[in-house]
């Protein structure tokens, strides 16, 4: 059993903070705000959705240290063990005034009211630290998970545009002290288990995986929360107490991306921001679907493990690893299982697993020259919203002939499903528009999905058939085998 430790380090700007009595559901935005009186940060959505706390957390990887830009309102204080958080309390110009990116968004009036702009500027500044320059296309991107109800956005890119203008990141002051940053945040990391406990309630962070195991026989009641984005909605909307809670990141051991036997292995820890260069590498198809999944904050925070646990119907990633056959690795104490992903899913809000498991990889076979692949997501914002109906497709053709069929959709039913039907139907028809048409129109015997707020039940029918369609006029002109598709 490892050393266990009883408080909770971390650096807050320019100061350690030490602390030994916190409980697993206080968030980052309530410590900055409430204890520490920094207030810049801001609570709009409490939901992580609205950017208004967006803060750099700071955290070796590799030997590296890496800033990202994270939602405060849904960070739990200990998940910060042994990071640099960055609030806009920090940031100062090389002579004392404004910092470059607050003075682009003075002269080019990107404040109206201000209530959003700590978190634009955040934003921003971890863009610019990246990509002094950016294009259009990556101010987009970095802006994605925040939102602005008064400029109408254009004065804000243009700031985006200009920062550089007013200096360059050389010269920064958290760049200028990184490998300062680099020695406090090393001196931070240990061995130990930390175990926190105030209230009734305990935060147990384990000092490594084989650790984890252990505590989770002990513990099988535990949540566990990696990233949190959608735990932390469990207090701030729901009010709930969370009593014993396992905190994993702090875990390097569920952060491995690694190519073995055909398969992209990519541990339950790794982020989605982690995982995107390794998976645009291999599933070109993924790609555009993978940046619009949430907003860099919620990116850099989530977890491909945390998604596919959390067994929600409408996650972004079940259905397009379904279609490309994953698998899911499941660790109980010493004992690994492996199974289809799709198996996991037993019905809403339950899952396959045993007391004491928890998930430790996702295994994706990597696709042959011969697969035609797809990921479609359907929402009522094309940015940072949840999947109305989400749907993987994965074909192989040879000869013109589809000899493979998978189809998955999301937010159709209970679970994330396999449209087993239609696939059945594919096999050894032509690949053609006719073939996936007739194809879609057997949806309905699989799916009977509901109305809600999102989207009526007849909607998402349609939607989910006319993919089909879509899936041809992308992938028609020709079959993968090169050969004309009539």
């Amino acid at each position: 059993m490892p050393t266990i430790r009883r408080t909770l380090r971390f650096w807050l700007n320019d100061q350690l903070e030490e602390l030994d009595a916190v409980a697993p559901d206080t968030t980052l935005l309530d410590h900055l705000r409430l204890t520490r009186r920094l207030t810049g940060s801001k609570e709009g959505c409490a939901e992580g959705d609205c950017g208004a706390c967006t803060v750099l957390v700071g955290r070796l990887h590799q030997g590296q240290l890496i800033y990202e830009t994270v939602n405060a309102c849904i960070r739990f204080l200990p998940s910060l063990d042994g990071c640099h958080v960055v609030t806009i309390e920090a940031l100062r110009g090389v002579d004392g005034g404004l910092h470059p990116v607050q003075q682009a968004m003075v002269d080019h009036h990107g404040s109206q009211c201000g209530f959003c702009t700590p978190g634009f500027v955040m934003a921003l500044y971890a863009l610019w630290m990246e990509n002094p320059r950016p294009d259009r296309r990556a101010v987009d991107v970095a802006l994605q998970g925040n939102l602005c109800r008064c400029t109408g956005y254009q004065p804000i890119l243009k700031a985006a545009a200009a920062i550089s203008d007013y200096g360059n990141p050389g010269s920064d002051w958290l760049l200028a002290e990184r490998e300062r940053n680099v020695v406090r945040l090393g001196a931070l990391r240990d061995e130990a288990r930390v175990e926190l406990t105030v209230g009734g309630q305990r935060a147990i962070l384990p000092a490594s995986l084989d650790d984890l195991a252990a505590v989770r026989l002990e513990e099988p009641e535990a949540t566990i929360v990696a990233g949190g984005t959608d735990v932390g909605l469990w207090v701030t909307k729901h009010l709930k107490r969370l009593d014993t809670v396992l905190f994993l990141t702090r875990l390097d051991g569920l952060k491995s991306i690694a190519e073995q036997d055909g398969q992209l292995v990519i541990g339950a820890g790794v982020s989605y921001s982690e995982a995107m260069e390794a998976v645009a590498a291999h599933f070109p198809h993924l790609e555009d679907f993978w940046s619009r999944i949430a907003g860099p904050q919620i990116r850099n925070m989530g977890t491909i493990g945390g998604n596919i646990a959390n067994g929600s119907p409408i996650g972004d990633l079940p259905p397009v690893f379904i279609a490309l056959g994953a698998e899911l690795v499941l660790r109980r104490g010493s004992d690994q299982r492996v199974l289809p992903l799709e198996d996991f899913f037993i019905d809403y809000g339950k899952q396959d697993r045993q007391a004491g498991d928890f998930v430790e990889a996702v295994r994706l076979p990597l696709p042959k020259a011969s697969s035609l692949n797809a990921a479609y997501k359907i929402s009522k914002r094309r940015d940072e919203d949840i999947s109305t109906v989400c749907m993987g497709v994965h074909v192989r053709v040879d000869n013109g002939v589809i000899e493979e069929a998978r189809i998955a959709l999301g937010g159709m039913a209970a679970t994330p499903k396999r449209a087993t039907t239609a696939e059945g139907l594919l096999v050894g028809q032509p690949f053609c528009e006719m073939s996936l048409m007739a194809a879609s129109k057997t949806l309905p015997v699989d799916f009977s999905p509901i109305s809600d707020w999102r989207a009526s039940a007849d909607y998402r029918m349609k939607v989910a058939q006319n993919l089909f369609r879509r899936f041809w006029m992308e992938h028609g002109v020709n079959d993968a085998s090169g050969v004309a598709a009539e």
